[in-house]
């Protein structure tokens, strides 16, 4: 009768990783990634948003002449 505790495992020893984990993204870069991926739809939004700041600003700038 063997004692499994004596037994040589023969579960393989795990490989020391040359880099360390990863951490996760930042959420600069994701935000990044994802304008990348929806470029158009992204634009369009960047654009309208331009045009609404000048156009406010231009407007206060009217009002406060």
């Amino acid at each position: 009768m063997s004692d499994p505790i004596l037994e040589p495992s023969t579960a393989e020893p795990e490989a020391p990783t040359a880099q360390p984990p990863e951490p996760p993204p930042s959420y600069v870069k994701l935000a990044m990634r994802n304008m990348v991926r929806k470029g158009g739809k992204s634009l369009t939004h960047f654009a309208l948003t331009v045009t609404g700041l000048l156009g406010l600003l231009v407007g206060l700038a009217y009002l406060t002449r």
